[in-house]
């Protein structure tokens, strides 16, 4: 981790990364390793991180790494959590560890930490928010774990991954979005900015329509906006064309029960509309007729 992002990961990290009680010192559980030192220790020691939220790894990407660790070894060590004698589980780093046990190593160099369990969860999140080939949904999926998970407020993600609290706003809102376009934005058929116009629009339907229509013509950000705008317009009007005041609806109401039959009013904002009465067949519209005439 370079040390910019380091210094984005905010207070929460730091202070687990930095504190002394997070780090193994000589007396404790760590043997002959002082605190701070880099360790070489059995690849085979170190199991799994169970709260790691990522679950696919490029094995292009992997076989690459793995052939750098073969020629230039694992230039970052990864970090880990002593769990007992010559047992250890990964906070972070499994891309690293993954391509090491590709290349065939032995060891790795590691920075042995003290975590509990809501501390592993949090390293392992926000580590894996700042991977830079991170898509926009994992990084919101990464958020709401944050908050559901760690008790945390979006506040607080904001400062503990260096982001603005209106940025993860607009991450978390992705998740309120049909799962088809969710996919789509993971798979890297659209991008933030064409899901952000999406939001806008109210109805599934349109929605999706839009995304059918974004894919197949590759339309940019700029055109989405447009029109998820006039989406977002026509369904004000639509919903604005029946526009029915209180007072019509004990009226309508007394109409069916008297006519025994459906009926519908259409109407827009200028008071202008029409009166539609339902009938099944032929004898029921000659009955209707028939108490029009009686009225």
């Amino acid at each position: 981790m370079s040390d910019k992002n380091k210094r984005a990961l905010g207070r929460g990290l730091d202070a687990i990364m930095q504190s002394p009680e997070t780090d193994i010192t000589s007396k404790d559980i760590s043997g002959n390793y002082v605190a701070g030192a880099i360790a070489e220790i059995d690849i085979n020691l170190i199991e799994t991180n169970p709260f790691q939220p990522r679950t696919e790894f490029d094995e292009t990407a992997l076989r690459e790494l793995a052939q750098s660790i073969k020629e230039q070894g694992v230039i970052q060590p990864v970090t880990v959590r002593k769990l007992g004698y010559d047992k250890y589980q990964l906070i972070s780093g499994e891309r690293r560890l993954r391509a090491s046990k590709m290349a065939g190593m032995k060891t790795i160099p590691v920075f042995i930490r003290v975590a509990n369990d809501q501390q592993m969860l949090e390293l392992a999140l926000i580590e894996n928010i700042h991977r830079e080939n991170l898509n926009a949904i994992e990084v919101a999926i990464s958020y709401q774990r944050l908050i559901d998970e760690c008790g945390l407020t979006q506040e607080d993600v904001s400062e503990k991954v260096g982001k603005s609290r209106s940025a993860v706003a607009n991450f978390l809102r992705l998740l309120k979005l049909p799962a088809e376009v969710q996919i789509a934005i993971r798979d890297g058929h659209i991008s933030m900015g064409h899901a952000r116009a999406l939001i806008n629009i109210n109805d599934k339907e349109q929605q999706l329509k839009l995304l059918q229509q974004i894919v197949e013509d590759e339309m940019n950000v700029r055109q989405t906006e447009e029109l998820a705008d006039k989406a977002k317009n026509s369904g004000k009007e639509r919903k604005q064309t029946n526009f029915i005041p209180e007072h019509f609806k004990s009226k309508i109401k007394t109409l069916s029960q008297t006519l025994n039959t459906k009926v519908k009013v259409k109407r827009n904002v200028k008071g202008q509309g029409s009166v539609v009465i339902d009938f099944k067949d032929e004898a029921e519209f000659d009955r209707i007729m028939e108490l029009f005439n009686h009225k």
